[in-house]
């Protein structure tokens, strides 16, 4: 009974150390990502994007993260990669991103959810909803919610705007065809925003930009 019950622990210890081993051996594979590592990268973010990633404001606004499309998220990652958007700051984040990291962060903050931040002029939002949900046929300018989603939180490689600061929403929009869809050689989604970017008036930029800002 002494033998079996030795040989029962022994076989238990074999065990735990194999699959140690194999645990051990998981993490050292090349490309996979170990919590220490995530948890890292993830703190660094929060350095521009702030906690939970809900955006800063400043005088030079960071996006909102949070909520995020992760489909999104990587297509914007790799377009700083290869310089289809210009962004001298985030063209040297991603390029050291490994595509585990890229997955887990994009996880990361599809699932997070804080509160907007707010601060937008609400007696603008009236009429950002209205071209949001309508349009502005005259200029050729489509519904945003037509792609966006009537939500505002887009769907796969469409962001989200909901809940996404008005500030940055009205730089971006302003800047469009000097940030994005730099390489004509390799077209992407962000193609269909330039004529809609330009065809905007500024004060119809900051109404749309006010609005989805409210949107959680």
């Amino acid at each position: 009974m002494k033998i079996a019950g030795a040989r029962t622990l022994s076989y238990a210890v074999m065990l735990t150390v194999l699959l140690g081993a194999g645990v051990r051996a998981e993490e050292n594979k090349p490309g996979a990502l170990s919590d220490k590592e995530f948890q890292a990268k993830a703190a660094y973010c929060q350095t521009c994007h702030a906690l939970s990633a809900q955006g800063f404001r400043g005088s030079s606004p960071m996006p909102r993260l949070a909520g995020q499309q992760p489909g999104y998220l990587k297509n914007q990652l790799q377009a700083f990669i290869e310089h289809r958007r210009l962004n001298p700051v985030m063209g040297n984040v991603a390029h050291v991103l490994s595509p585990a990291m890229v997955d887990a962060l994009a996880t990361h903050f599809k699932n997070l959810d804080p509160a907007p931040l707010g601060g937008a002029p609400t007696e603008i939002m009236p009429e950002g909803k209205k071209i949001f949900d309508e349009g502005l046929p005259s200029a050729e300018v489509p519904a945003c919610a037509t792609c966006h989603g009537a939500d505002g939180k887009g769907q796969d490689e469409i962001p989200r705007l909901a809940g996404q600061l008005n500030d940055y929403v009205i730089r971006k929009l302003t800047n469009w065809s000097n940030e994005r869809g730099q390489d004509p050689a390799k077209p992407d989604n962000s193609m269909i925003m330039q004529p809609i970017a330009h065809a905007l008036t500024d004060e119809q930029r900051a109404a749309v930009a006010a609005y989805v800002s409210s949107l959680k």
